[in-house]
């Protein structure tokens, strides 16, 4: 049999696409460690590394750009305009370079999440274009209206060319997409036992008084740490490197060490609105505290999946940049939904390329 070659392309915005993407990536290495991953993102190795184990290709190209940002939660929408435009009128170059190597590679199938010109890799090339989110970018665009729409239609006609869309949970109709297929959470699961993330990074504090903070790779100048010294007996983890030096706050920069990994430790997750948080909070049962972002469509979309099936607090963010976070002594509320969320997605995801390379390259 031939060795089975999967091209993965990555949306280029925060780090939340890399790490989901990963994860499944990881789970297809496991189950069939014959196949070769080439992951094609502007994302750091070190990222990539910290979920996928075994040899994986990197090729660092971009075909979209999502929302050009300052930081987690502001966004410049000139300036993502101005770029999506210029992705477009070079599309045509930045397909036929993208063909050409995946000739020259001899890829059997494309996998992305989720820009949309891998939609016209795949029929260059004439090779298969599976595509995994919960979201699109058509949607995020064509909420903001205006001169979004026309950049919204032409997306939406990509999208459309792709042959299967696995939809993750928390997820928007996608009704541009001709093929869907629902699945459950996917996300990374922890690689450090709790005594061991316990000793080497000397927590002692209870669960109830230890509390995760993340705010994606872009991360968030304004947090307000200051409260944390409110909460003396109580342990705050952050990876956030520009955080100031507090005797209850760990600063992870050990680039081994990812959120997840803290989560089974913690009592709650302090995060922004970001699917692949909310997803490896809920795989682990883990609470979840997060503020509204009513300029992302997206939000919306994960504070209902939150709320129907994890326990939760949506604060405000007055609570949050203003308050002192008398919030951290509050209940959470419960999920709404009585029956538990699939946890699949990785696996379902995972069996499904598997199949298609076996039945493929065999025949």
């Amino acid at each position: 049999m031939k060795r089975p070659i999967l091209y993965i392309a990555i949306t280029n915005h925060g780090f939340g696409h890399t790490t989901r993407t990963a994860s499944i990536a990881a789970t297809i290495q496991k189950l069939c460690p014959e196949v070769l991953l080439i992951l094609v993102t502007t994302a750091p190795r070190w990222l990539l590394e910290s979920y996928i184990k075994g040899d994986f290709i990197l090729r660092q190209r971009s075909f979209d750009l999502g929302v050009v940002q300052a930081d987690s939660l502001s966004m410049d929408k000139a300036a993502t305009l101005e770029k999506l435009r210029e992705i477009k009128k070079n599309q045509n170059s930045l397909i036929a370079s993208e063909v050409n190597f995946i000739r020259q590679n001899r890829v059997n199938l494309i996998l992305a999440d989720i820009p949309f010109l891998a939609a016209g890799f795949a029929k260059a090339a004439n090779i298969p274009c599976w595509m995994t989110s919960n979201f699109s970018w058509e949607f995020i665009y064509r909420h903001w209206g205006g001169e979004f729409i026309e950049i919204a239609d032409w997306i939406s006609d990509w999208y459309n060319k792709s042959d299967r869309l696995f939809r993750l949970p928390f997820h928007e109709p996608m009704s541009a997409f001709p093929n869907i297929l629902d699945v459950g959470l996917t996300g990374g699961s922890p690689n450090f036992s709790i005594d061991e993330i316990r000793t080497t990074w000397g927590i002692t504090a209870p669960p109830e008084k230890t509390i995760l903070l993340t705010f994606g790779g872009l991360g968030l100048q304004a947090i307000p740490y200051d409260n944390i010294r409110k909460f003396a007996d109580w342990q705050f983890i952050t990876f956030d490197a520009l955080a100031p030096e507090l005797p209850n706050l760990i600063k992870v920069q050990n680039r081994q060490y990812r959120p997840v990994d803290f989560m089974p430790i913690c009592g709650r997750v302090v995060s922004k609105p970001g699917y692949s948080t909310f997803a490896e909070a809920t795989l682990l049962g883990l609470p979840i505290i997060t503020i509204p972002r009513n300029d992302f469509a997206e939000a919306a979309l994960l504070l209902e999946g939150i709320k129907n099936y994890n326990h939760h607090q949506i604060i405000t963010p007055t609570e949050f940049f203003d308050g002192n976070w008398d919030f951290l002594h509050d209940s959470t509320q419960p999920p709404k939904q009585a029956q538990p969320i699939a946890k699949d997605g990785n696996e379902t995801i995972a069996k499904a390329v598997i199949d298609y390379f076996q039945g493929s390259i065999q025949g």
